[in-house]
């Protein structure tokens, strides 16, 4: 095991660090058609990390043409499964080998302190990537019941080219969550990262080729939403488009394949969680802790986070005391520091959202408890503190609309049926939390609850074993699990019958 890194080691790391920004498309890195750039800036200091490509619909149009080719010609598509799973699990060894590397990008780019850097997302990561390539050769077609001289075959193939669209806040994770098993199934992958954090996925794009993954089965192309984002959901030669990101965004994206080829698409959207403590939830401070990390890591910058408190009247003012001092353990410190818990939001546009929520809970008449400040304004960075409303009430626009920062809705109710309908009295259906010593309550709170994930007396658990998704406008289709694999095949019918 290596020894942690300080500070300064890891600063030194990134002033030596040589970045690429460039597109991945049949194996080389290429400057985009048009030769224009974006600048990608940390939101640690605000310094320019690299000179992004810029990529548009000329770069689509090449990248899904390459990948179109690649599929048809059965180069990795036509391997056998345990081939396939060879070079995935390969490719998730050299993300942990790269794991420095990968985490420091990561951090550098999106702001997120680098212990979960590592910690959280590149093992996640790996994790994902590891578990689709041992889960393929394990997943049996059907035979059905037929008569004596008929052979009904049920079977999954590859779709064929996948457009796969991720979000800024976990730039590798989620991209690994969709590339574990849309490549253990044989497709050919176009991924386009987020302007806001492009990096991760540009340089694992590389190290797939070199575990052994044929060129021209993942495409990276770095861009903005409104041009190639949009030029892949339009592309007429997309099989299936995977998402995961806003609501708005998820709805506009339907459209788009609507107005095109009608490609399947897979939607993982936002979230406002309700996390529904009652009276005789079994150990307070437990449950406080866990209100505080569901809200403040990863600066709130989570589609599970756990936005809506929901707390039982007979214990709110002493709840909300504990979170409160639990908090402190979670003010923003510098990303590249080991021991800092909370870093920067992703940059100044997302720092002015949050800010002006936190401006309108406080206009609508909700107390602000705690917070509610930028911080650490003279790093240059983009920093803000872990914030805690009081007297909120479910109509209130921090109640409603999911702000992606570390901002907490205290919302009071009294009984089980109120808190169900609290809590379903939002257009999303992402994640749930229930604290409890009755588990008859608990069960019958998590079963009216309409979410894809409901978590008992722990908030945000599961492993790759565990779907992930929602109800109503959070979405489609479920990422982790042997039901990802849905989204990525076709499953045909094939009769013979016997003369």
């Amino acid at each position: 095991m290596s020894t942690p890194k300080s500070r300064m080691q890891w600063q030194a790391l990134a002033d030596s660090m040589s970045i690429n920004g460039s597109a991945f498309i049949a194996g080389e890195y290429l400057d985009a058609q048009s030769k224009l750039t974006f600048d990608c800036i940390s939101p640690i200091d605000g310094r320019v990390l690299a000179k992004v490509a810029s990529c548009d619909e000329a770069d689509a149009n090449i990248a899904v043409q390459n990948a179109r080719e690649t599929f048809k010609s059965g180069v990795w598509a036509n391997l056998a499964p345990v081939k396939r799973k060879q070079i995935m699990l390969r490719f998730a060894e050299l993300l942990e080998q790269h794991a420095d590397e990968l985490a420091l990008l990561e951090t550098l780019d999106m702001g997120k302190p680098i212990q979960y850097s590592k910690a959280v997302d590149v093992a996640g990561a790996a994790r994902a990537i590891r578990w689709s390539g041992e889960a393929i050769d394990k997943i049996y077609d059907e035979i059905a019941p037929t008569a004596h001289n008929e052979i009904g075959m049920i079977t999954r193939e590859a779709v064929g080219v996948v457009a796969a669209i991720v979000p800024w806040n976990f730039p590798m994770l989620m991209a690994c969550w969709k590339l574990g098993p849309a490549l253990a199934t044989g497709n050919s992958v176009v991924l386009k990262p987020s302007e806001k954090s492009p990096l991760t996925a540009i340089r694992m794009a590389q190290i797939a080729i070199e575990a052994g993954l044929p060129k021209g089965v993942l495409n990276v192309l770095p861009g903005f939403g409104h041009t190639v984002g949009k030029a892949l959901a339009l592309h007429m030669d997309v099989d299936t488009l995977v998402f995961t990101g806003s609501t708005k965004i998820a709805k506009q994206l339907m459209i788009y394949a609507g107005e095109s080829n009608m490609k399947r698409v897979w939607l993982e959207a936002g979230g406002k969680s309700p996390n529904i403590i009652f009276n005789d939830a079994p150990d307070l401070k437990k449950a406080a802790q866990a209100a505080a990390s569901a809200i403040a890591f990863n600066q709130g910058e989570v589609c599970t986070a756990g936005s809506r408190l929901l707390v039982e009247s007979g214990v709110k003012d002493e709840l909300i005391a504990l979170i409160a001092e639990e908090l402190k353990s979670w003010t923003p410190g510098h990303p590249l520091d080991p021991s800092t818990t909370s870093g920067a939001v992703v940059d100044k546009q997302q720092l002015d959202n949050v800010l002006g929520y936190i401006q309108s809970g406080v206009d609508e008449g909700a107390t602000l408890n705690h917070g509610g400040s930028q911080v650490m304004q003279d790093t240059g960075g983009v920093y803000i503190e872990p914030t805690i409303f009081s007297n909120v009430e479910n109509k209130m626009t921090i109640a409603k609309e999911e702000i992606f920062g570390p901002v907490l809705s205290v919302i009071t109710f009294d009984g089980m049926e109120q808190a169900i309908e609290i809590a379903n009295d939002t257009i999303y259906g992402l994640a749930a939390g229930v604290w409890t010593s009755d588990i008859n309550k608990a069960h019958k709170t998590a079963k009216a609850i309409r979410s894809g994930m409901v978590w008992i007396n722990h908030y945000d658990g599961g492993d790759m074993t565990a779907p992930f998704g929602g109800y109503k406008q959070s979405g489609n289709g479920r990422d982790k699990s042997l039901h990802a694999f849905d989204k990525y095949t076709e499953i045909k019918a094939t009769w013979l019958v016997l003369e």
